[in-house]
């Protein structure tokens, strides 16, 4: 049994990198190479790189060949802490840039809006990244040197990467054209915004405390309905000076309605304060 739930959670978690891997792949191979924005990352190089070689390598191609490239130095030097979901993803978005260009080529954007198809390069890459990094998981690239200068280095990781991105960003204006170069900007703001916007509402909860003088059915109804759990504590009103109970759960958005209507209808008399929380580290939740 738990060989299967072992099984059953490996497969949900890699059916969920590869659906953040392909909208990553399908917001940069539609969207962000036609118009050559150069929003940062391993893409972002091969959008540049591409313009300098010329049409003689392909930026997925360039893609491809960097990934393998970091894979190699990221097993040589992390080993078995370098992940194999991160080397899956890194592998299934190489292989599926290619898979792309072989049928079906780009030979230029989709439309003459270029601020209509930033909008997708952002955000599809944006939500595939949020549920790639919620899982432990990502695309490799720049992740992969991340690990490495965490290992070897003291380096602030996080504002390196931004800085490099940013400098890449950048370079657009050199290599293309003003117009190119402030959308490729903007795209790398909405980008560092838009991720971790999307990781929070993934993991939104609500958290209740519900303060009651009876907590027996609320807390029953929690456990046995709902397969949530519980704590009691003892409070005593400032007001009233009366002995009340306070319950403290967290639970996910439908159990929450459902929770609000049954103790609407059960204890209307309780008072309830219901916070979302995306941050929460214990069993049933984040480990």
């Amino acid at each position: 049994m738990e060989t299967q739930n072992t099984l059953s959670t490996k497969l949900k978690e890699y059916l969920l990198i590869t659906l953040g891997v392909e909208l990553v792949v399908i917001g940069v191979y539609f969207f962000k190479f036609p118009n050559n924005f150069s929003i940062g990352g391993v893409t972002g190089l091969a959008v540049l790189l591409s313009q300098v070689i010329g049409p003689a390598i392909s930026s997925g191609t360039l893609v491809l060949i960097i990934n393998l490239a970091l894979l190699v130095v990221g097993y040589f030097v992390l080993g078995r802490s370098f992940g194999n979901r991160t080397a899956y993803g890194s592998i299934l978005m190489s292989g599926s840039l290619s898979f792309l260009e072989y049928i079906f080529p780009m030979h230029g954007p989709f439309t003459n809006e270029p601020v209509l198809e930033l909008a997708f390069a952002v955000i599809l890459p944006a939500v595939g990244a949020a549920i790639l990094f919620n899982i432990g998981s990502s695309t490799g690239g720049t992740d992969i040197i991340a690990l490495i200068l965490k290992k070897y280095t003291n380096i602030d990781i996080g504002r390196s990467l931004f800085y490099s991105d940013l400098l890449l960003t950048l370079f657009a204006f050199l290599i293309f054209d003003v117009q190119t170069g402030l959308l490729s900007l903007l795209g790398l703001i909405l980008k560092s915004t838009l991720v971790d916007t999307v990781i929070e509402n993934l993991n939104l909860h609500k958290y209740f405390t519900i303060i009651c003088e009876n907590p027996k059915p609320i807390s029953s109804y929690i456990c046995k309905t709902l397969h949530r759990s519980a704590t009691i504590c003892d409070a005593k009103g400032a007001f009233s000076e009366k002995e009340r109970k306070v319950i403290l759960t967290v639970l996910n958005r439908s159990q929450a309605v459902q929770l609000r209507r049954f103790i609407k209808q059960e204890e209307p008399d309780a008072f309830i304060l219901i916070t979302n929380t995306s941050e929460i580290v214990g069993r049933g939740f984040r480990a």
